[in-house]
């Protein structure tokens, strides 16, 4: 029951049934709203609300949206109660002001203010309330899947080591690990290996009320009991290896562990005219989108480096960068950094406080500003909105080094937002390029249009609140 696959992307079931449950909560809320307003009437018997069920259904769907899009179903949310609170404002106030303009655009739906104003803040409270009752039965492992991993060496240990957190482990819980022979040594706690005592490993796996088995064996050419591994399949369990394990639970791909047979018989990476077409429209309808919204920025930004630099200098700076299969294009930015910046033509990774920032550079890079003109480039076919972000040619020679399957990354056109951007920081170095080559990686592999409305729904969050910025 942890998690749910929807278009090859793993959902969390206790997300899910949270976001469901805020769904109805926003619902219930405008019933409440005009009962309390009206003095015990129905929404049915006010004339001025003339669709109660679509307007109360659109309310239920757009704050939860908003949510979503603050980070707020996101497993690996580590803001702590004040950082949910903010979200949650901010959250709120977002939904607010796109319902607001709905209900401009589409009159038939609107609430009226009193009710509306009154629906967001039962609706607020409601949800600031469930919450925190709703994870504290979460991390009581009532929704979590009981695994069992078949190793004790240094795969399986890597699953401590990677998911040491309780925000990670939302999803499952660890019922033991079962020795094999060989294993060259034992490098988990050994309070946690399991001692079969004679028993196959499917009568401990019912024992036990195990829902998965883990395969992590450091040697797999001989060794594994498959027989009994077959057993539980054959029985219901789900038995997956490691690097699966890890691909649904952190949404990446660990180099470390990663084998070239895994890719090649592992389903994902598709293509067809297909998804071509559909993913061209989507960066259309998205580019043409994003430009009607942030146009105002657009120009302010353009007249501040104009007023800070003089009116000679350039406002946009073009920049080589690899692209789709490997093919070298220029891509557009805001400039925020000095003129000359790289006078000697050597590339530099961008450090924090970097001094060849200008003082409005810091803004629009804080904000994502200065990416926006990459929008052209999405218009003219050299990038998509989504996909992993292109590099210079100088360091993706550098990379291609000692970074596996780094050049595989060109296998999809690059994006003006990612998976890694909204996943992990900012990536100036060698090992930062490594941990984002891991959720590149997963979007490569499983790319689809819901991946990519999720990742630009998602993408509010790290503008808003400055997420790996430098």
């Amino acid at each position: 029951m942890g998690t749910f696959k929807f278009f090859k992307m793993h959902l969390r079931v206790p997300f899910l049934l949270l976001a469901l449950m805020e769904f109805c909560i926003c619902v219930a809320a405008v019933f409440v709203a005009v009962y309390v307003r009206f003095d015990g009437s129905q929404i049915t018997e006010i004339e001025s609300i003339r669709s109660p069920i679509a307007t109360s259904m659109l309310f239920g769907l757009v704050m939860p949206v908003t949510m979503m899009a603050m980070g707020l179903y996101q497993s690996r949310f580590r803001g702590g109660i004040l950082g949910v609170f903010l979200r949650s404002v901010i959250g709120f106030a977002c939904g607010a002001a796109i319902l607001a303009l709905l209900y401009y655009l589409i009159p038939h739906l609107y609430l009226g203010r009193g009710v509306f104003g009154l629906a967001i803040l039962i609706a607020f409270f409601m949800v600031g309330t469930i919450r925190p009752m709703f994870f504290y039965y979460v991390d009581k492992d009532i929704l979590k899947i009981r695994v069992l991993v078949l190793g004790a060496g240094d795969k399986a240990a890597s699953i401590n080591r990677r998911l040491r957190r309780r925000v990670d482990r939302r999803g499952f819980r660890i019922v033991g690990y079962v020795k094999l022979d060989t294993d060259p040594r034992v490098a988990v706690d050994s309070v946690h290996v399991v001692d079969l005592n004679g028993r196959s490993l499917l009568e401990f796996a019912i024992e036990n009320n195990v829902d998965e088995v883990v395969v992590a064996a450091d040697e797999r050419r001989s060794g594994l009991p498959l027989e009994e591994l077959l057993d539980c399949k054959l029985h219901g369990l789900d038995v997956i290896d490691l690097l699966s394990f890890f691909e649904r639970e952190q949404g990446k791909l660990p180099l470390d562990i990663l084998r070239p047979d895994w890719l090649i018989y592992s389903d994902g990476f598709e293509r067809g005219a297909v998804r071509d077409v559909s993913k061209r429209a989507f960066d259309i309808v998205a580019s043409m989108l994003i430009i009607a919204i942030t146009w105002p920025f657009m120009l302010l930004g353009m007249l501040a480096i104009k007023i800070e630099d003089g009116w000679s200098a350039p406002v946009l700076y073009r920049q080589t960068r690899t692209g789709f299969l490997g093919k070298p294009f220029g891509v557009l930015k805001f400039r925020s950094m000095t003129v000359n910046a790289e006078r000697d033509g050597v590339a530099q990774w961008a450090t924090a406080n970097d001094s060849r920032v200008t003082r409005v550079g810091q803004f629009i890079r804080k904000t994502r500003i200065d990416e926006l003109p990459q929008i052209l480039n999405v218009l003219k076919g050299d990038m998509s909105f989504v996909g992993p972000r292109p590099e210079r040619p100088q360091f993706v020679e550098q990379l291609s080094e000692v970074i596996p399957y780094y050049r595989e990354r060109h296998a999809v056109k690059p994006g003006i937002t990612g998976w890694a951007q909204v996943c992990y920081p900012y990536g100036a170095s060698t090992e930062d390029s490594v941990q984002k080559q891991e959720f590149d990686l997963y979007y490569i592999k499983n790319h689809t249009i819901f991946l990519d409305m999720l990742i630009l729904c998602q993408t509010a969050e790290v503008v808003l609140f400055g997420k790996g910025a430098r």
